[in-house]
């Protein structure tokens, strides 16, 4: 394997961590508490059989988010870094990525062969996507594709 570096998960949460940074402030003040870093960090590869590597950058505890299952930074470092498409429906829940940084494919369709539509996302774009619906992203620029993503459970 020459030429090839392999880095420890810790060395490499810290280059995901150095690389987010660039870009937005990875602070948060939960109400009532001082302000802090992120919680922790999640390494996901092939997630829900998409290409490569997801970063999730854990910004709250549980405890602390009202009817929100996730509140946390989705980082695709990578060009054609994706989240492979998948639902809420069993959790019934709903959810939102706002595009912090970089520029992405989103795509959602009804069901799991239903037509797919697609968005092109960069900084300052929101998708929202019901329970029902199957949703991914991709990113397809050469900078991190970095988006705040709030998961909330549906009444």
């Amino acid at each position: 394997m020459s030429g090839t570096v392999i880095l420890s998960e810790r060395a490499e949460f810290e280059h995901v961590i150095q690389e987010v940074s660039k870009y937005i402030n990875l602070y948060v003040m939960a109400f009532e508490k001082e302000e802090r870093a992120f919680m922790r960090i999640d390494k996901r590869e092939n997630m829900y059989g998409g290409n490569g590597t997801v970063y999730m950058i854990q910004m709250f505890d549980q405890k602390e988010l009202a009817n929100n299952r996730l509140a946390a930074y989705m980082v695709l470092l990578n060009k054609g870094d994706e989240s492979g498409f998948h639902t809420h429906n069993a959790r019934n829940e709903e959810e939102l990525y706002v595009v912090v940084h970089g520029t992405g494919e989103y795509r959602e369709r009804t069901g799991t062969e239903g037509p797919i539509r697609k968005k092109m996302l960069q900084k300052g774009d929101i998708t929202a996507i019901s329970s029902i619906g199957y949703h991914s992203v991709e990113n397809t620029g050469h900078e991190p594709l970095i988006m705040f993503v709030i998961t909330t459970n549906t009444p």
